[in-house]
């Protein structure tokens, strides 16, 4: 029994070390962040690095850009730090540069909070994170989630007054099992199950 129950677990931790493993990551740099108590939002941003992508490894150069639009602050302060609502929008957009898609190839919302927090220098200047998730389709088909963090410009001993600029940004995209490979997945253990009984029983 204690055979079956490894052999079943090691089944379940190799699709997903699979769907883990095919992470893609995206890095952009500078671009206007804009933000009042309505929300935040990113233009003019470009992509200038890509790991992962179909296979080919790390791609550098003017790729295409990044823009982002979160919710309303929902506490705290723009210039303190704080948290805004999820939705708005998220888009990755490559421009057909060095094997990259020449489409957008991620497009989605923010999914749950993003947090603005607010890091103050040992000599009283100001840094400014934005962190959060976000869900939404790829440029090939399917669901896919991910991670995004965004540095900004040091603001000095002054604070976030509206507009600055960001200093670099890195989002990574992982693929979300559809629920048709789920299933599959789960016959496939329910059928390994019941050949692992029988052999245990002769």
């Amino acid at each position: 029994m204690r055979r079956m129950f490894w052999m079943v677990a090691l089944f379940l931790a190799l699709p997903m070390a699979a769907f883990a493993g095919s992470s893609v990551d995206f890095t952009n740099s500078g671009g206007t962040l804009k933000g009042t108590n309505a929300g935040l939002s990113l233009s003019g941003s470009e992509l200038i690095a890509v790991n992962g992508l179909s296979g080919l490894g790390v791609v550098t150069g003017a790729l295409g850009s990044v823009s982002f639009s979160t919710g309303a602050l929902t506490s705290g302060t723009i210039q303190q730090g704080g948290v805004f609502a999820g939705g708005g929008s998220f888009v990755i957009d490559g421009n057909g540069t060095n094997g990259i898609p020449n489409t957008a190839i991620f497009t989605g919302t923010f999914s749950g909070p993003v947090t603005w927090t607010m890091v103050t220098l040992a000599n009283g200047s100001h840094n400014y994170t934005l962190q959060g998730s976000v869900t939404g389709t790829w440029y090939a088909g399917g669901t896919v989630d991910g991670a995004v963090v965004q540095l900004t410009i040091n603001t000095g001993k002054g604070f976030f007054n509206g507009s600055t600029r960001v200093s670099s940004g890195d989002t990574n995209i992982a693929p979300v099992p559809e629920p048709g490979s789920l299933t599959l997945l789960g016959a496939g253990l329910i059928g390994l199950a019941g050949m692992l009984r029988r052999k245990l029983k002769t």
